[in-house]
């Protein structure tokens, strides 16, 4: 079977509970087709670069899948039909990404910003202000 990673985004009107109950449905039309989805991250909601269907938010989820072509492609037709599915794309990959994904880590790292001595870093010090009179007796 072959390897995908699917990626779709959700109307950001729409429940955290009705994207969990879409990722079932879509996880029964793999599951029903002979292949399975190894591992789902909902990466909560985001905004987007642009509109899309009038909207700037979206709610994303990540899939990744073993399975024949057929099921994916049948996923695909069900998520172009389903009013709540802005968008979705789907790679064929080599091997699939254990453990989190990119997005997964960045949201642990945004937390544990530590400096070179492994102390936490706060917020800059503000810069000294430069003084004008020294300049202005330049001239």
């Amino acid at each position: 079977m072959a390897l995908y990673e699917h990626v779709y985004l959700a109307r950001q009107d729409i429940s955290a509970q009705q994207v969990e109950a879409l990722t079932e449905q879509f996880q029964k039309i793999v599951a029903g087709l002979g292949g399975k989805i190894t591992k789902n991250e909902y990466w909560g909601v985001k905004s987007l670069a642009y509109r899309i269907k009038k909207n700037r938010k979206a709610h994303f989820s990540l899939f990744n899948i073993d399975a024949p072509h057929a099921a994916v492609a049948e996923m695909e037709r069900q998520m172009g039909l389903n009013e709540d599915v802005l968008r979705f794309m789907t790679i064929r990959v080599d091997a699939l990404e254990e453990g989190p994904s990119a997005m997964m880590r960045k949201r642990d790292d945004d937390g544990a910003k530590e400096g070179p001595g492994g102390e936490r870093r706060g917020p800059r010090p503000p810069r000294p202000r430069r003084d004008d009179s020294a300049a202005e007796g330049a001239f």
